[in-house]
């Protein structure tokens, strides 16, 4: 197996909680870059060419541009395609501790495969020796002079809650991606998390979050709002998750986007059919409580998977309510574009099910461009306080910066940009 072969993979991790796929190389591929609204109809027909094969998917936040009349026009430090569909030579999955092979064109070295999935993490690098350092978008002034306006379009009545989010960038840095992957798999211990290698850019993904499940008629969304950080105590800990629990703010923004994601699923759902099945639940993950909730609808058969994603994209949880308003002033107000942050990776499976996560808690990193960079932020209400949210999204960052660091290798050099 060659390098070449290895440029395109993605693996998708559940830490348990379901099952762990792994796709090497390409035997069809379809790459889009415009936001034109044809862009659907290629994507459909790929899917429809495709059926009874495996199917993997990136797709950027910035498609929204497709779907509704926004524009996307912030800096992009480092640029991802809109969207990314992929017919593995090679796929895996992991059945009782074993990587077993489910679908194989004969072109690629399983063992070669098999051995990349089984790298062993170590500390390439000691944090105290670190030489890369890192620059935020904004500083913490900026930060909250730009929450002093959205609140202000919240009082005005413009939206009810705006998802904003700054990026923590890092140049002139080398990494060891998989094996940064492999600590952020064992450091976050989330069951959507994903790996991602196209043309140089690797996405390093710990996410929580669930964006839609396709199986059979039924979808599934599981959008998260609501964060506590986890505590070494506990007694403490468990205070930390019954506050969460209990926070009016915390519940208002998880029922606004509970809302939210119910109105994009009646799109497409059969008439009475959308239902919510936990409302604001509480789930604790190795670094964070979060607070989530489910929601499902039934489709007809003869839906469209991408009609699918034009009613419910990007998801509710990332951008706010309404949608619309939202995404007009997250373009405002952050300074950076998204890309594959708060878009989603997964796949379609032979018979057309489908696992699609959100992607946050997340590294893109450039090997090529020696570039890092991390996003993270919150939802902005009403009842938001300004200091907490800056200090939610730092939060949201320390375990993807400790990465970086861990596994910067020390022949890079810094240059803060």
């Amino acid at each position: 197996m060659s390098q070449q072969d290895l440029s395109i993979q993605m693996q998708l991790r559940s830490r348990g909680k379901g099952e762990d796929l792994a796709a090497f190389g390409s035997r069809d591929l379809l790459l889009l870059e415009s936001d034109n609204v044809a862009l659907w109809d290629v994507m459909q027909a790929f899917i429809d060419k495709h059926k009874g094969s495996f199917i993997f998917k990136a797709l950027a936040y910035e498609l929204k541009d497709s779907i509704e009349k926004t524009r996307s026009e912030n800096p992009s430090f480092i640029p991802c395609p809109l969207a990314i569909l992929f017919v593995p030579s090679l796929v895996l999955k992991r059945k009782d501790g074993n990587w077993e092979v489910i679908e194989n064109d004969g072109s690629m070295d399983v063992a070669v495969a098999v051995k990349t999935l089984d790298t062993i993490a170590y500390k390439v690098n000691d944090p105290s020796q670190a030489r890369v350092q890192n620059s935020s978008s904004l500083d913490r002034s900026s930060y909250l002079s730009q929450l002093a306006s959205i609140k202000s379009h919240i009082q005005l009545g413009d939206i009810y809650e705006m998802s904003f989010c700054q990026e923590f960038r890092w140049e002139n840095v080398a990494l060891e991606p998989l094996l940064a992957f492999q600590a952020l798999l064992e450091k976050t211990n989330a069951p959507y998390s994903c790996y991602f290698q196209f043309q140089g850019k690797h996405l390093l993904c710990a996410s929580p979050e669930s964006y839609l499940e396709k199986n059979g008629r039924s979808l599934i969304s599981r959008p998260i709002k609501g964060t506590r950080k986890r505590h070494g105590n506990p007694d403490l800990d468990l205070a930390l998750k019954k506050e969460l629990e209990q926070d009016p703010k915390e519940r208002a923004e998880n029922i606004m986007i509970c809302d939210l994601v119910r109105n994009d699923l009646s799109k497409v759902a059969l008439r009475n059919s959308v239902q919510v099945d936990e409302l604001c639940k509480v789930y604790s993950f190795d670094t964070v409580h979060q607070m989530i909730s489910s929601i499902s609808c039934k489709i007809s058969p003869e839906l469209p998977l991408t009609e699918v994603f034009k009613a419910s994209f990007p998801m509710g949880s990332m951008t706010g309510a309404p949608k619309l308003r939202a995404m007009e002033l997250i373009e405002s107000h952050e300074d950076f574009k998204r890309g594959w942050f708060s878009g989603s990776l997964g796949y379609i499976s032979p018979d057309g099910d489908m696992k699609s996560n959100v992607v946050i808690r997340s590294i893109l990193y450039d090997e090529v461009a020696h570039k890092a960079s991390v996003a993270a932020g919150g939802a902005i209400t009403s009842l938001s306080d300004p200091e907490a949210e800056y200090e939610e999204s730092l939060l949201k960052a320390e375990a993807l910066k400790e990465i970086i660091l861990d596994y910067a290798l020390p022949q890079s050099s810094p240059q803060v940009g």
